[in-house]
């Protein structure tokens, strides 16, 4: 038998092999683990605490303690993104970044997140200037309407105004 109708013989008997051995399928009358029955609700609407939904939404990225990843090109947010209320735009900026503005959090999901975030005692840290206003769900809504069409050019524009108060970028990316 020849190498190549030896391998046609092996293919075909994988192919042939029974259903139950390879099942790739349920079973069609399988059903939920008890307790699994009901469809799983929207984040929006599954009322998580801000630190669960700041892990399903934004730690794939900026990993579990904002400590952000340059080589995804992600920045921390860990002692960093507290400036950003620092300088003209900033603000918007930080509801307007894809990540948050078309997360399927709802608005008050997504002011709690970036209240929790920016607390002095949260990940921001010292970074959060001592008097600054919280985010409202309206505020969260109004912004988040507006599409940010060049992320990379406003962040250029905010990191350099930031640079001009003196303040040192350490997000963790390379500039």
């Amino acid at each position: 038998m020849t190498a190549s109708k030896g391998l046609a013989a092996l293919l075909l008997a994988c192919v042939s092999l029974p259903c139950a051995q390879a099942r790739t399928l349920p079973v069609p009358d399988q059903r939920p683990t008890p307790g699994n029955e009901a469809p799983p609700l929207p984040i929006a609407r599954a009322a998580y605490s801000t630190p669960v939904n700041y892990l399903l939404q934004c730690a794939g990225c900026h990993l579990d303690r904002g400590q952000g990843s340059a080589q995804n090109d992600t920045p921390r947010l860990e002692g960093f993104v507290g400036n950003f209320l620092k300088v003209e735009g900033g603000r918007e900026f930080l509801v307007r970044v894809p990540g948050v503005s078309q997360s399927a959090l709802n608005d008050q999901q997504v002011a709690d997140l970036l209240n929790w975030l920016l607390d002095r005692d949260g990940m921001a840290g010292s970074s959060t200037p001592e008097h600054w206003q919280r985010y409202t769900a309206q505020e969260v809504g109004r912004l988040r309407s507006q599409s940010m069409l060049d992320l990379p050019k406003v962040r250029r524009g905010l990191i350099q105004a930031l640079r001009a108060q003196g303040i040192v970028i350490d997000d963790g990316l390379r500039h």
